[in-house]
């Protein structure tokens, strides 16, 4: 496995900001990284990546344990903070030449190049960091993180302060990157992390409530609706035995289930008992990762 993570705690006096947590991450997969603010998310990250160190467990980046060889982990791994820290009066290439000598990069300049054309920042290059935008400088510590090929990128909302059309671009670096790389990157954009992921781990308040593919975690939610329009002005007293049942009107009925074949059986047993004239009798999916993650994340 590329990241591993055992049993892992982090404790701030009483509080747990990450609590005994267990994931693993595979060559070649983008994964979301979900939570709302304050469920050890970026906690998490950071003990992965040897800035924060644990209460409990392990983390393993490429079969390293980072707690104990963390210089060796660290070369593994490119990391984008939620918090991108950067030396706004130093240059791009500057900036790039610096990173890449802590990298211990022989071909430097052939390295910054490609971090440059990586994440679109060749009219920025000769400007000064602290000149750019803020989308332009996410893409300054994007490249950074890129900068010596690593195995694994860990990014931290990489697509903070950028516009729809940045985020589009940046979004293809980091599917094109999830191709023979591990990512593990988070987002409060959840329409980003259905266009890059197919699984999703969900974190709150410390521990992790779904591990899945999007796809499966929308499937096994009640996520489909029923649409009855019939010709007939009836009360929902016909439909008394079915739950989560709403009137848009006197003649169409909405119905939300997690086994629609079966509801569509039972409406037309109605129907047939009561001699009505269907219109229509239509299914959708209602729902998104958005909905899942209300649910999972919502506040007791």
């Amino acid at each position: 496995m590329s990241i591993e993570v055992k049993n892992l705690l982090k404790e701030y006096g009483e509080q747990k900001a990450v609590n005994n947590i267990s994931f693993e991450v595979k060559q070649g997969e983008i994964v979301g990284f979900l939570g709302p603010n304050g469920a050890g998310k970026s906690t998490t990250m950071k003990i992965i990546t040897g800035y924060l160190a644990q209460t409990g467990g392990e983390a393993y980046v490429c079969g390293i344990n980072v707690a104990e060889q963390p210089l060796e982990a660290k070369k593994k791994i490119g990391y984008l903070p939620e918090l991108n820290a950067l030396y706004y009066d130093m240059y791009v290439k500057e900036y790039l030449g610096f990173v890449a000598e802590v990298h211990g990069l022989p071909n430097k300049k052939e390295a910054i190049a490609k971090a440059i054309e990586t994440v679109g920042l060749a009219l920025e290059a000769k400007k000064k960091i602290g000149q750019l935008s803020k989308g332009y400088k996410q893409r300054v510590g994007l490249a950074a993180a890129l900068i010596h090929n690593p195995e694994v990128l860990i990014l931290d909302e990489p697509t903070s302060g950028l516009d729809p059309n940045q985020i589009v671009e940046i979004r293809e670096v980091i599917k094109k990157q999830g191709l023979n790389k591990t990512v593990l990157f988070s987002s409060h954009i959840l329409q980003e992390v259905e266009a890059m992921c197919e699984r999703v781990i969900i974190i709150n308040k410390g521990n992790i409530v779904a591990d899945d593919t999007i796809n499966h975690l929308l499937k096994n939610k009640y996520q489909s609706e029923l649409r009855l329009e019939i010709k007939e002005v009836v009360d929902a007293s016909i439909f008394e035995d079915i739950q989560n049942c709403t009137a848009i009107n006197s003649h169409i009925w909405l119905f939300r289930t997690d086994n629609p074949e079966a509801l569509k059986r039972r409406l037309l047993e109605i129907s047939l008992a009561k001699n009505l004239n269907i219109i229509s009798l239509q299914t959708g999916n209602t729902s998104s990762l958005e909905d899942v993650f209300r649910n999972l994340t919502k506040s007791e």
